[in-house]
């Protein structure tokens, strides 16, 4: 998996890296076949206090992408709240997947059961 990770108006160093690098990873065990993760981030002066920074995440996966995105001050506490967001998303994809899996199960069951009555 590819993760691209894109600062704007702020200097990436080597611990942010590794942080977004460490929660991506995590990520890849909820869905192994992640294509790609690309984070953006940046930080304006004018946006006041409260919304100091922005992350935004986009994870390539196949079938429809996913996107989170967070505001506010802490930078860390940010890039938290975008993965927790998106490995909601992607235990919510996997519920509907395998609950959409069981009930094409049932149905090819009883199918089999009506041809071996009638």
């Amino acid at each position: 998996m590819q993760i691209h990770i894109s600062p704007r108006d702020i200097r990436l160093t080597s611990a942010i890296r590794d942080y977004i690098t460490q929660r991506i990873e995590n990520l890849e065990n909820l869905e192994p076949r992640m294509i790609g993760a690309h984070i953006a981030f940046c930080h304006a002066e004018r946006r006041g206090l409260h919304h100091r920074f922005l992350v935004k995440a986009h994870l390539a996966l196949p079938g429809p992408d996913l996107h989170a995105e967070a505001r506010g001050r802490d930078l860390y506490a940010l890039i938290d709240a975008v993965a927790d967001k998106l490995s909601m998303e992607l235990r919510r994809r996997k519920g509907r997947f395998l609950s959409r899996r069981r009930e094409d199960i049932r149905r090819l069951k009883q199918q089999r059961r009506r041809g071996a009555e009638g």
